[in-house]
């Protein structure tokens, strides 16, 4: 039964894919009117979000935002569903990486890198990395994912991401898979999603950011730091629609070298001036904020740096 779930869901969506990217969009915009007008999904959760980060901007200002961004979370599965299809040549035309030259140079050295992004612009077209290296083509470009509960839906998504080269390891294997790349002598970017809401037990530090006082993960740069990686910041950029720039840029050129939180703090702040820049382009719907520090207090002590459910709330 699941197999044949799986091949009905993938000939529909690969089917769906032969389309052409401009009919994609069209389809996009009716989608929009279901999404934003109908089915109104998220809606007081974007609108609350957008207020508490941008408490500077206008009623209105903030409303166009909030359909923009509804806007492009519609072209953002449009954009996804055509990877399954799309040439590597033709994807290329929508996306240009800037800055991997720095990848490679550290590539050279016999050294490997870490991308660390947020939930910002369309991160499954990253999975397309790889093919801008020269003098590496044969590096691997790995994504990191949370497997999804249904099989099905699982695997298109592995389809989707390794489509153009993409690499995709479970969360909870990453640290295992980098050790056996390393044995093999195998040089590797993988990407981090590095902007989700941690557990409570996983709050180790709060930031301010987008005007919120955030916990957030460091999972990764612990990581990061083990295998002494090279950083980047993926910076994107979405000119028009339809058209992504994707730019490294160097957070650590050696991670073990860092101080703890270091790489997590710069993440943040270069997230957050990628965010204003082009406000719309972020997960809105996700509930960023949804735990917060007066709770933690309330449920949780730290001690010796250990999270501790208090006996009250056991």
């Amino acid at each position: 039964m699941k197999k044949i779930l799986y091949t009905i869901l993938y000939g529909l969506t690969y089917a769906l894919s032969l389309l052409p990217l401009r009919v994609h969009y069209v389809l996009s915009d009716v989608i929009f009117l279901l999404v934003y007008h109908v089915l109104r999904y998220r809606r007081k959760l974007v609108r609350k979000n957008l207020a508490d980060s941008f408490p500077e901007k206008s009623a209105p200002e903030r409303y166009r935002l909030e359909r923009q961004f509804y806007h492009w979370l519609c072209d953002y599965v449009a954009e996804t569903v055509k990877l399954l299809s799309i040439s590597d040549k033709a994807l290329l035309r929508h996306i240009e990486f800037r800055g991997v030259d720095q990848l490679e140079q550290v590539f050279d050295e016999g050294r490997n890198c870490a991308a660390i992004l947020g939930h910002y612009c369309n991160w499954e077209w990253l999975s397309a990395t790889g093919l801008a290296f020269r003098r590496h083509p044969d590096a691997v470009m790995g994504l990191i994912y949370h497997p999804l509960y249904n099989e099905a839906f699982d695997q298109l998504f592995i389809d989707i991401r390794s489509a153009h080269g993409g690499h995709c390891v479970p969360k909870q294997d990453i640290l295992r898979h980098l050790l056996t790349l390393r044995h093999e002598h195998r040089r590797s970017l993988f990407g981090y999603i590095s902007d989700q809401s941690p557990k409570w037990e996983n709050m180790h530090l709060w930031l301010d950011f987008l005007n919120h006082d955030t916990p957030v993960f460091t999972g990764a740069e612990r990581i990061m730091q083990k295998m002494n990686d090279a950083v980047f910041y993926v910076d994107m950029e979405r000119p028009r629609r339809g058209q992504y720039v994707c730019t490294f840029r160097l957070i650590a050129a050696e991670a073990a070298r860092e101080e703890e939180f270091a790489i997590t703090r710069r993440f943040f702040a270069m997230l957050e001036q990628s965010i204003r820049r082009q406000p719309a382009y972020y997960l809105w719907t996700h509930n960023r904020w949804k735990r917060g520090r007066e709770e933690f207090n309330l449920k949780y002590d730290v001690i010796d740096g250990k999270i501790i459910r208090k006996e009250a709330f056991k």
